[in-house]
């Protein structure tokens, strides 16, 4: 029992240590009031809305948003951003919703000097608006140039977010029946992460939050291709075609000191760029055995056709027998398809390339 003499001494304790928690409770509850929040849709999720929360939690405003999800369209009034669902695409209130009948925006009918005519989903409509700025948000694009900065923004939405929007806005990838199923893309696993309808106690919010984890990494991971493999190429093709004239007078064969740089795309655009008119038929490169390999340039970066085969006749011949056939020494093999060769050195490489131009003269 506390002694009365000393209620003097401990009610002045006492009353501080209440009044310390009840600031430190008002603190909370003003952390709580100013906390933002992203509204999406329960129930079955997808990779666009997925993706799209990812996207604005990378942002300084929504890096700790609580993300709600509901159909309550009272309680979605009260969010700061709202993905994927309410029936409004109104950029200046942050509403991003592509399902109703009046949505039909593209990434060109927002940003015209932009190519792609694919329908927008909640992903992409993310990606348009906050894009940029979620790039500089990765080590490495902070403080990059602006140029490189686009340049990357581009070839993200092209060969990853546009996938995105087309699978949930039900786009065919062709309009032809396709040959095979694929069943392994992104949206296909983020759908493999919705509860089944046979699980006693379904996870669905948990569920949510891995498919943001997965479709967050695959993000991240493209980005990060484009930024530490793909844009430093681009210096390396063009100095081989400023150069080309040095390997063959006729101009069609690059040659690069060393395999694995990724040179379709920017050989494309470069050849665009500087207005080339006979284009480059072959590249060459090392291989990581320090072999040499003669790689026929695809009409498309995604074609199996070839601007130039090589030879039909040495199609899936090696060794001594592609030597004679061709009279080309070193010879290691030619691929069934015509579409790359190998030779023990950079002269039996060059060598094959040139052949087959001649031959196709």
């Amino acid at each position: 029992m506390i002694n009365p003499k000393r209620f003097p001494e401990i009610i002045p304790t006492i009353y501080n240590h209440m009044m310390a928690e009840m600031n430190s409770g008002d603190a909370d509850t003003k952390r709580q009031c100013t906390r933002q929040t992203i509204g999406t849709h329960n129930g079955s999720f997808h990779c666009d809305e997925a993706l799209a929360c990812f996207l604005l939690r990378q942002l300084p405003e929504y890096k700790d948003a609580e993300i709600i999800r509901t159909r309550n369209q009272s309680v979605l009034d009260t969010c700061d951003i709202v993905v994927d669902v309410g029936g409004v695409f109104d950029p200046s209130k942050h509403r991003y919703d592509h399902h109703q009948r009046s949505f039909s925006h593209s990434m060109n009918s927002l940003r015209p000097a932009k190519p792609w005519t694919t329908k927008l989903s909640s992903a992409g409509l993310v990606y348009l608006h906050f894009g940029e700025r979620v790039l500089r948000t990765i080590k490495g694009l902070k403080d990059a140039d602006d140029s490189k900065v686009q340049a990357i923004y581009d070839k993200v939405y092209e060969n990853f977010i546009e996938e995105v929007d087309a699978i949930d806005n039900g786009i065919a990838q062709s309009d032809e029946q396709p040959r095979y199923l694929i069943t392994t893309n992104l949206s296909s696993r983020v759908k493999h992460l919705t509860p089944d309808w046979m699980d006693l106690s379904p996870d669905e919010e948990g569920g949510f939050k891995k498919a943001m984890e997965l479709t967050g990494l695959e993000f991240l991971d493209k980005v990060n291709y484009y930024n530490t493999s793909w844009w430093p190429a681009r210096e390396l093709v063009e100095s081989a075609l400023d150069g080309r004239f040095e390997v063959d007078s006729s101009g069609e064969v690059l040659v690069f000191s060393q395999g694995g740089c990724p040179w379709k795309e920017h050989l494309y655009a470069l050849e665009e760029a500087k207005k080339i008119e006979t284009p480059v038929k072959y590249v060459l490169y090392t291989d990581q055995n320090g072999k040499w390999r003669v790689q026929c340039v695809p009409v498309s970066s995604n074609s199996f056709s070839n601007r130039l085969s090589l030879p039909e006749k040495w199609r899936g011949i090696r060794n001594e027998e592609l030597c004679t056939l061709s009279g080309i020494p070193g010879c290691i093999f030619v691929h069934a398809n015509g579409f790359i060769g190998g030779n023990e050195t950079h002269e039996g490489a060059l060598q094959m390339a040139r052949t087959s131009l001649a031959q196709s003269k």
